[in-house]
């Protein structure tokens, strides 16, 4: 299936252990009844991988790939007939679907837990910085502050009718930052409307994980990459994911040098200036009860500086967070909440 769906605000990459890390501490044996189905491909610009326990063979493909059709023809930025696309294009005749009324409501309560730093509509910025799909430009301090009088989710409403009401018709939304969480979400719901209590489902390194390994009898464990390895990959800690959704963001291998100047831009664009934000924090991982929710705040928290996250992760206790920053003195630490700490696999 050919996605056309690029999102790009989430290059820290979680790896799927799938517990085989732990066989050689188990020694139960395999239950007869159970068999772990599995499905990957490619989807919305990038690699899923999907394990699903059932007392049966099973293949849901066929319904995997409608999740990602419909999620697509809706919110891809990067399908020029999706409702968005068309939306960003000027038509205002829209009628936008039960998922697109999701995500924007959604959108609109994080933008407003987050304080404006999760902001859909800063997708013109990232287009004009080279990071969207949209036409790259000569960008200096005129360019921005001329560009952000576009940007502002209170500028853009739903109506009754459930079309899009722009104050600019310039605005651009883009929900690249939520809509590949919001997917993974989709999917989840179709496994437990099929009956399946037990699945781990990886979108691009974003999880959401329910029961456990019945196969091994352990939970389901993931890794997630240390962000300071430039090339190839290498683990920074391992959790238990259960009955959670897991999402990642970070600069560290997503961004662009000026072949001019040969001045870094990465791929964070601060929604509060228009600039990218070259800041400490080198990666955040959080977990919530859904995928698009950790999603958004992950690319919140890296627009954010760190006593900033902690504040709103101090008011949202349905989140853990797990940051890797470095301090004044450029050293390496690392933040995690605390119910964070309690599902590091030691």
């Amino acid at each position: 299936m050919k996605d056309l769906l690029n999102f790009k605000g989430k290059e820290l990459k979680v790896v799927v252990i799938l517990c085989m890390v732990m066989v050689i501490l188990s020694c139960a044996d395999t239950p007869r009844n159970l068999v772990k189905n599995s499905n990957a491909g490619g989807a919305l610009g990038t690699s899923y991988s999907i394990t699903y326990i059932a007392d049966r063979e099973l293949d849901y493909q066929h319904a995997i790939d409608s999740v990602f059709n419909v999620v697509n023809q809706s919110l891809s930025t990067y399908i020029p007939t999706s409702d968005i696309s068309r939306i960003n294009q000027g038509d205002a005749d829209v009628t936008v679907d039960a998922m697109f009324q999701e995500v924007f409501k959604l959108s609109k309560e994080i933008y407003e837990h987050t304080e404006g730093y999760f902001d859909p509509t800063v997708g013109i910025m990232v287009n004009a910085w080279g990071f969207g799909p949209g036409k790259k430009v000569a960008m200096d301090s005129v360019k921005v502050d001329s560009l952000m009088q576009y940007v502002g989710l209170p500028k853009v409403n739903l109506t009754a009718d459930n079309k899009i009401q722009k104050e600019y018709a310039n605005t651009y939304l883009d929900f690249n930052a939520i809509a590949k969480g919001y997917a993974i979400d989709r999917l989840a719901k179709m496994m437990d409307q099929k009956g399946i209590e037990d699945y781990l489902l990886e979108v691009g390194g974003e999880l959401v994980g329910k029961g456990i390994n019945q196969i091994k009898q352990k939970p389901w464990v993931v890794g997630i990459d240390d962000p300071q390895i430039g090339l190839g990959r290498k683990l920074k800690i391992l959790i238990q994911l259960k009955d959670k959704a897991l999402a990642s963001s970070g600069n560290y291998r997503k961004f662009r040098i000026d072949s001019l100047t040969g001045k870094k831009y990465v791929h964070t664009i601060d929604p509060k200036t228009g600039y990218t934000k070259n800041a400490s924090t080198l990666g955040v991982t959080v977990l919530a009860n859904s995928c698009a929710v950790a999603d958004a705040y992950a690319t919140s928290f890296m627009a954010m500086d760190l006593e900033k996250t902690k504040a709103i992760l101090a008011t949202r206790k349905e989140l853990e967070a797990y940051v890797v920053y470095l301090d004044e003195d450029g050293q390496t630490k690392e933040y995690m909440t605390d119910g964070f700490k309690k599902l590091v696999v030691d």
